[in-house]
């Protein structure tokens, strides 16, 4: 596996194992078989429902916790936004079963995004979230963010995939030391992702799979990859992508991809503002 180093010394995977849209009682033995197929970085969030689950299967899979990378994320939370921050904090290290998170997300940039960064900043500094960083933030609310704060996020996990391709705002992360990460790396099939020809072609020329492609292609461009799968078999493939190197020109094929938009949602839709900020979680 190889790593990257985050702004504050932090050492994390390129590639990990997502679990969003795994259902709760699928996710104990998808984590599980993951971790035998190798992955060491797990991605969960407060609002997927799953956290319990990731948690069973680590504390059952002896693994030592420091060869392990664990991802939450929080949600949205109601005013006192930093006294709330702290207790969703402790809510998931409770269903996750541990004592300390590698990484913790804002998941959404919403509400008062001050006073939750500001828990996540002293959760930070006492060790308890070894790295914090954020989630489907643009670009003006991320400078904003680092501007106005004293802790640079870490990470940045965004939308990125073959058709929205990100890399005018990677260059800017990079240069602000924020590490990109994707979600929804195979853009959940969208577009025909996975008989695209383009994608096909360089795939056999490989040896591989267009998801052993899209996988390659986001880590070779220093992305980190979370892809998400119920089969192990799928699982222990997409793992097998640290034999090959794509090419100058077969990188710039899949560039001729990118359609320059979402295929998901507009973080800044009126709309989508309204139903994410709306959204609280059970519990």
């Amino acid at each position: 596996m190889q790593n990257i180093t985050l702004n504050n010394g932090v050492e994390m995977p390129l590639l990990g194992f997502g679990v969003y849209q795994i259902p709760a009682d699928q996710t104990e033995q998808a984590v599980s078989e993951a971790l035998a197929a190798g992955y060491r970085l797990l991605d969960t969030a407060a609002a997927y429902g799953n956290e319990e689950a990731v948690g069973r299967a680590i504390k059952n899979s002896a693994i030592a916790r420091e060869e392990l990378f664990v991802t939450t994320k929080l949600w949205i939370q109601d005013a006192p936004a930093q006294e709330n921050t702290e207790r969703a904090f402790e809510a998931s290290l409770n269903k996750l079963g541990l004592d300390y998170l590698d990484l913790y997300l804002m998941h959404q940039p919403y509400g008062d995004v001050y006073g939750q960064w500001r828990a996540m900043e002293e959760l930070n500094r006492e060790g308890r979230a070894k790295a914090i960083g954020v989630a489907n933030f643009y670009p003006d609310r991320l400078l904003d963010l680092i501007i106005n704060n004293e802790i640079t996020p870490q990470v940045n996990q965004i939308e990125t995939h073959p058709f929205f391709q990100r890399a005018d705002y990677q260059e800017l992360m990079r240069e602000n030391n924020v590490q990109i990460q994707s979600w929804g790396g195979f853009a959940e099939g969208k577009n025909d992702l996975f008989t695209n020809p383009l994608l096909a072609e360089i795939g056999e020329k490989h040896g591989k799979s267009v998801a052993q492609v899209v996988l390659r292609w986001l880590t070779q461009r220093g992305v980190v990859a979370i892809p998400k799968s119920v089969r192990a078999e799928r699982m222990a493939e997409n793992f097998d992508i640290f034999d090959f190197e794509l090419t100058d020109d077969q990188m710039a094929t899949i560039a001729t991809l990118e359609t320059g938009t979402s295929l998901f949602f507009d973080h800044h839709d009126p709309e989508i503002v309204a139903w994410l900020s709306k959204r609280r979680l059970d519990g």
